[in-house]
């Protein structure tokens, strides 16, 4: 199968700019490892009827750039999304968003209209002095005139390296410049509310606990549920250790903060994310270059800001650059 252009990583910033080149007429095709579309913009079922939930990655996104308000006031018409609220402890105005069913309601809905392949891991990226090779675990193979990576720097500079792909090295080393902090999230089903306050999220930014968030407050979970994020030094320090472990010392620091009782947990699970948060990015909102004539750009939420709207605008640049 040959594409115009072929986008490894189904997140915000790869859908979005495989809408944007889809429309301008090219050929494309969007390859994930993961289950779901979403990246972390991840939403978990928790029990088998549905009715516990939980956003275990990015847990709300804000706007502030007007060519990222038009997207949100789409998801917003078509009931995508809806506004959570107005701030947490200290409110300051501006809306919190979040998915209508979770944080990975959007990219479902984008992913409808677009040629997505979740589950399938690119193992190797090579060329054939025409265009891009890209072979997949299970033994797949396709090509395409040009490339482009949106998961976190660190795993498309490993990517490339499967296939000898060498950059240029002053692009190399801008890209290898690019550093993220990990964090833990744990997902506990309950079997009554949670004691966070109203509206039902809290940035803790403390030695143990980053934030802490009733996902039914925040009206994407039936039953009740709470997501915990491990702030960076904590995980760091155990990022090895063993996941109920992890999980079991983040409930001890959210009951002793007196956001939720232990003797109400019905389940717990445990992620890791290695490339959480980006902490050094890249300066500007996309790189593109070529290796052997053959272009190639990345994109992401490590290009110039993070967070939602940072990757949603990276991949919106990045797709205005790959347009012929």
């Amino acid at each position: 199968m040959t594409v115009d252009t072929l986008i490894i990583g189904a997140g915000i910033s790869g859908l979005l700019a495989a809408s944007v080149l889809q429309n301008a007429g090219q050929t494309v095709l969007v390859l994930d490892k993961g289950r779901q579309v979403g990246g972390r913009m991840a939403t978990r079922r928790l029990t088998k009827d549905n009715k516990a939930r939980a956003d275990h990655g990015a847990q709300f996104f804000t706007v502030r750039e007007p060519e990222f308000q038009k997207w949100v006031d789409g998801w917003l018409e078509e009931k995508s999304a809806a506004e959570w609220c107005k701030g947490f402890s200290g409110r300051d105005g501006y809306p919190r968003y979040r998915g209508m069913q979770g944080m990975t309601t959007m990219a479902k809905q984008m992913a409808q209209s677009l040629p997505v392949q979740t589950q399938t891991k690119v193992t190797n990226i090579d060329q054939d002095g025409q265009t891009w090779q890209i072979t997949t675990e299970s033994g797949d193979e396709f090509t395409a005139n040009q490339l482009l990576l949106t998961p976190p720097v660190p795993q498309s500079l490993t990517l490339l390296d499967s296939g000898n792909v060498t950059l240029p090295s002053a692009e190399r080393q801008a890209l290898e410049a690019v550093q993220y902090d990990p964090c833990f999230a744990v997902m506990l089903v309950l079997n009554s509310p949670s004691s966070i306050p109203v509206p039902g999220g809290v940035q803790v930014r403390g030695e143990v606990i980053d934030w802490i968030g009733d996902n039914q407050q925040k009206g994407i979970s039936e039953q009740p549920s709470v997501t915990i994020h491990g702030s960076p030094a904590f995980t760091r320090q155990h990022l090895n250790d063993d996941r109920t472990e992890v999980g079991n010392r983040l409930v001890d620091a959210a009951q002793a903060a007196g956001y939720l009782n232990r003797d109400d947990i019905e389940s717990m699970q445990v992620h890791r994310w290695m490339y959480a948060q980006p902490i050094e990015c890249y300066p500007d909102r996309y790189l593109k270059t070529a290796v052997n004539g053959l272009p190639i750009a990345f994109a992401g939420d490590g290009f110039r800001h993070a967070r939602v709207e940072g990757a949603a605008l990276s991949g919106l640049a990045a797709a205005e650059s790959l347009k012929f």
